[in-house]
C-alpha cells in the first residue's frame, strides 16, 4: 500500500507555532514534489506550500509566506511544514500531498494523505 500520514497537528494560541510531518510509506518519494494544502470548514481547499524533489525550489501561497517554511528530508520519506505566527485564519484540515512536479502538485494532481487538524485560538 502507498500511503501518505500527516502528523502534529493540534491546538494552539495565536502567535504560537506547530510543525507538521507527513511520512511516506509504500515507496519512496523522493523524485516527487511535496506540499500541504488546507481546508477551512466552509472553504474550498487551498495551496499552502510545495517543494520540487529536483532543485528544492518552494512555492508558498502568499497567505504564509514569511511565516511558513516547507522542508523535506529524502532519507525519511518525509516533507515538514514549520508554521509560525499562526493566526485563527490558519484554522483547518491540513492535507500533505505529492506530486510529479511543483507544478503538477499546485494543481491538486497527485497523492492526499488523510489530513491532520489545526486550530488556532484567539
Amino acid at each position: 500500500q502507498v500511503q501518505l500520514e500527516e502528523s502534529g497537528g493540534g491546538l494552539v494560541q495565536a502567535g504560537g507555532s506547530l510543525r507538521l510531518s507527513c511520512a511516506a510509506s509504500g515507496r519512496s518519494f523522493s523524485r516527487y514534489a511535496r506540499g500541504w494544502f488546507r481546508q477551512a470548514p466552509g472553504k474550498e481547499r487551498e495551496f499552502v506550500a510545495g517543494i520540487s524533489w529536483s532543485d528544492g525550489s518552494t512555492l508558498y501561497a502568499d497567505s504564509v509566506k514569511g511565516r511558513f517554511t516547507i522542508s523535506r528530508d529524502n532519507a525519511r520519506n518525509t516533507v515538514y511544514l514549520q508554521m509560525n505566527s499562526l493566526t485563527p485564519e490558519d484554522t483547518a484540515v491540513y492535507y500533505c500531498a505529492a506530486g510529479s512536479s511543483l507544478t503538477s502538485l499546485r494543481d491538486a494532481h497527485g497523492y492526499w494523505g488523510p489530513g491532520t487538524q489545526v486550530t488556532v485560538s484567539s
